[in-house]
């Protein structure tokens, strides 16, 4: 899991070509960046299919595209109602149902006449929906409102502060294996922590359900969990109150690849030996 924090990146499916200049030119002023998924073909990657809340096995284009968008972690979505080379009814709902995406803001916008276009957004899951006329004229206002930036200096301030005493039993008890008791420690910490760095407790939770779900032979639980876990940890710098973040989100992301070439039908093949420790910074 790589932490790319030069800039918010922006996925936009968007076709028209005219269009996208200007969309571009904004982006750019804004520092952001952006990537272009102007019709499905753009999708790249194996035929894999992967599963996403409510337990839907996505095939194909659309399974590429979930495990593209949870890679990548955006701060906004956009997309063009107008662009029927982007199947926009089935994927809005598609990332909108999964906890690893569902944060993600999603704007959308479509001619001003086609209500019904608009009402089938608003209703498939989209957090905005405008004519194109109102996103033409207010974008780089539309796109540093909706757009979901963590505040890093707010967490790195926060990750200089020391682990929470049940942060400390919870991580003992990920690296002796027991990765269900942890749980309860771990969770009481996040919720115990209103700073900007809780969200380090979660996603260490998160990892060990994942290990445990895979001991149990669930992988369906254990690719849910890996899925989700990046929007907790990629935001956490390299080193959060001690904890190697950079290093457990390497560690992870070694699990989900090794887990994703197996297959539901091979998890009991699934090396353990791939479940690392959480190293603390200092220790070897």
């Amino acid at each position: 899991m790589q932490q790319d924090k030069e800039s918010p990146l922006v996925v936009a499916f968007v076709a028209d070509l005219m269009f996208t200049s200007k969309i571009q030119n904004v982006i750019n002023g804004l520092g952001y960046r952006v990537r272009w998924l102007g019709q499905a073909d753009d999708v790249e990657g194996e035929d894999a299919a992967t599963f996403a809340p409510p337990g839907e096995r996505l095939e194909g284009k659309t399974g590429r595209l979930f495990e593209h968008i949870t890679a990548w972690q955006p701060s906004l979505l956009i997309f063009d109602l107008s662009n029927t080379a982007v199947p926009w009814a089935h994927w809005i709902p598609v990332l909108k149902s999964s906890p690893a995406t569902r944060r993600i803001p999603i704007l959308a916008f479509g001619p001003h006449m086609d209500v019904d276009l608009m009402e089938v957004a608003t209703d498939a899951g989209a957090d905005v929906v405008l004519a194109r006329s109102r996103f033409t004229s207010d974008m780089p206002s539309l796109l540093e409102k909706h757009a979901r930036i963590p505040d890093y200096d707010a967490i790195s301030a926060a990750c200089r502060e020391p682990l929470a005493p049940l942060g400390v039993t919870g991580i003992q008890k990920f690296n002796e294996r027991q990765f269900y008791a942890c749980h309860d420690d771990l969770e009481e910490a996040w919720r115990q922590d209103s700073g900007a760095a809780r969200d380090l407790y979660r996603g260490i939770l998160q990892v060990a359900i994942a290990y445990y779900q895979i001991e149990r032979g669930n992988y369906r639980g254990a690719a849910k969990m890996l899925l989700r876990v990046r929007q907790w940890l990629d935001p956490l710098p390299d080193i959060c109150r001690g904890v190697d973040v950079a290093q457990l989100r390497q560690d992870a992301t070694a699990v989900q690849d090794a887990l994703f070439e197996l297959g539901p039908e091979r998890v009991a093949d699934f090396d353990q030996g791939l479940f690392k420790q959480v190293r603390l910074s200092g220790s070897s």
